[in-house]
């Protein structure tokens, strides 16, 4: 049996900018990425804390500090929201004794305040 799971959790992010015009994806500070444990173009969730909407993505990398709504996804927010980044995967239960979600938490500024793992199994 597999199970999906939360694999990382990007935990209030700031919106920075905005471009409409970008073909589509969530840019995202390449240190953020990494320390997420995740991948470029890498797909992930993103969930608005400002409007409630919820949409999914995928991430590319970006500068310091940078969190920018692309393409369809810039009509979700604003400059300023905060929002979560979450990517999940599917765990079978072998893996699911060593499995550990990631948590990152941010601070105004985009800058990782904290990293968090918890065990799940």
């Amino acid at each position: 049996m597999l199970v999906k799971l939360l694999k990382s959790k990007i935990h209030l992010a700031t919106v920075t900018n905005k471009n409409i015009f970008y073909e589509g994806s969530l840019t995202l500070d390449k240190k953020i990425i990494a320390s997420a444990r995740l991948k470029p173009f890498e797909a992930v969730w993103v969930y608005n804390l400002n409007n409630g909407k919820r949409f999914e993505t995928y991430i590319i990398e970006g500068k310091e500090g940078e969190v920018v709504l692309n393409g369809a996804a810039a009509r979700l927010g604003e400059i300023g929201d905060k929002i979560i980044i979450v990517s999940y995967t599917w765990v079978s239960e072998e893996e699911l004794k060593n499995f550990k979600t990631l948590l990152v938490y941010l601070d105004e500024e985009n800058n990782i305040k904290e990293i968090v793992e918890k065990f799940v199994g």
